[in-house]
């Protein structure tokens, strides 16, 4: 009887292991074709693994918990010659085909084989401190060099630039040394951990290579008064980020510099008005994004953005929605929040954000009075390099414009 291996499939262009979250069938289990029989966790997002024809399930060669690169292994399935011929699924038998070799392979056998020759590759590696003590106070000249045993030690422990910012050196002009690390790494050893998950690692490389550029933000307030009345006309009612993302999309379009990457000695400016959404997630943020807003009304972005989100909350974001986007919308204040400075992916220039609508007394000059007027803070973080403060407070005012007449947008 053929066999059939499950195989970690290729998750997305830059995803190269996914963690195993759960076994959804046993060994003796019969499938079918397409069946989702593994979820996984990648570090964007939670997807399933499926099964290329019917059969029964003869192995399972992971666990859960645990990663595995892309290629590997999970499972293995008996089919009938029937199915295989049915579904396409060629067999190899001969003896140096990979399925032979591995479907007499033990889980732990498996495991040995990504094994790196410090240890296994998917187990947290253990730091062992050779220096007693506490860091020495010292000044600042030099405190950001860092030699060349010390660059070997850190990629030794998968330790960054900004994971030892918290280290005083105790070298010349303050360098932090090897013997500083150790000592630093002895005096936390016993405070409270715990292992952070792949979406907060996720989160952290982005937000680190976003701060390699000069970020800079400016706000200014819109008035919601006219938003917030029309949209209680609609039936139903759009989200308030639909129409920022929608007026964000359509100010872009028409002045399209502010949304180039600086790459070099050029500006690249986009080729489509793509822009995404932050949505909170557990331990994180997912970014779907919707493409061609300049392009499309707030009616007709609604249903793709209401299962968009829904979908990231899920973690379940699909392919097509993922990347590729000029800028990002938030709105933090669904959270309360009246002010932040949001930071925009390594791949986009501009980041918009909203915060809680607020009613605030402005004075009327028709009236000759105070009058209530709801408002809230619109805040643009851009890399300084393509735009100016000057450009994007235009891009502000332009926004504020569009949504004093949501009817048009």
């Amino acid at each position: 009887m053929p066999e059939v291996p499950i195989l970690m499939p290729q998750l997305g262009e830059s995803i190269a292991e996914a963690t195993i979250i759960r076994l959804n069938v046993s060994v003796g289990d019969e499938v079918v074709a397409d069946q989702e029989v593994i979820e996984v966790e990648t570090n964007k997002a939670t997807m399933d693994v499926t099964t290329l024809c019917g059969g029964t399930v003869r192995q399972l060669l992971v666990e859960e918990g645990v990663s595995y690169p892309v290629g590997t292994v999970l499972g293995l399935l008996d089919v009938t010659e029937e199915e295989a011929t049915r579904t396409g699924v060629v067999q190899s038998t001969g003896p140096d085909e990979s399925a032979e070799t591995i479907s007499t392979t033990s889980k732990e056998d498996q495991r040995a084989h990504f094994a790196t020759p410090e240890g296994e590759a998917h187990e947290p590696r253990k730091v062992e401190p050779s220096i007693r003590g506490l860091s020495v106070p010292a000044g600042m000249k030099g405190a950001h060099y860092l030699s060349p045993r010390m660059k070997a030690r850190m990629d030794e422990l998968g330790l960054r630039a900004a994971d030892i910012s918290a280290i005083v050196g105790s070298g010349s002009g303050g360098r932090v040394t090897v013997e500083d690390l150790e000592q630093f790494l002895e005096y936390i050893s016993a405070w409270p951990h715990s292992q952070a998950s792949p979406m907060r690692l996720s989160v952290a490389d982005s937000m680190r290579r976003s701060w390699s550029r000069p970020l800079a933000s400016v706000g200014r307030p819109v008035a919601l008064d006219n938003l917030l009345s029309y949209r209680r006309s609609l039936n139903p009612k759009p989200p308030l980020t639909i129409f920022l993302l929608r007026a964000f999309g359509k100010a872009l379009a028409e002045e399209p510099a502010s949304a180039g990457y600086l790459i070099g000695e050029q500006i690249v400016h986009p080729r489509a008005f793509d822009i995404g959404v932050a949505v909170q997630v557990e331990d994180g943020v997912l970014v779907p994004v919707l493409r061609k807003v300049d392009t499309r009304t707030v009616e007709e972005l609604m249903e793709e953005y209401l299962d968009l989100v829904r979908k990231a909350r899920e973690r379940r974001v699909p392919e097509e929605n993922t990347g590729g986007g000029i800028a990002t919308v938030t709105n933090f204040g669904t959270f309360g929040l009246m002010w932040g400075t949001p930071i925009p992916l390594p791949s986009e220039t501009l980041i918009l954000g909203i915060g809680a609508g607020v009613k605030k007394p402005v004075w009327s000059e028709e009236e000759g009075n105070f009058v209530p007027v709801t408002e809230a803070d619109l805040i643009l973080t851009f890399d300084h390099r393509v735009v100016d403060g000057g450009g994007a407070g235009m891009l502000l005012n332009r926004l504020n414009e569009l949504l004093q007449e949501p009817e048009t947008l």
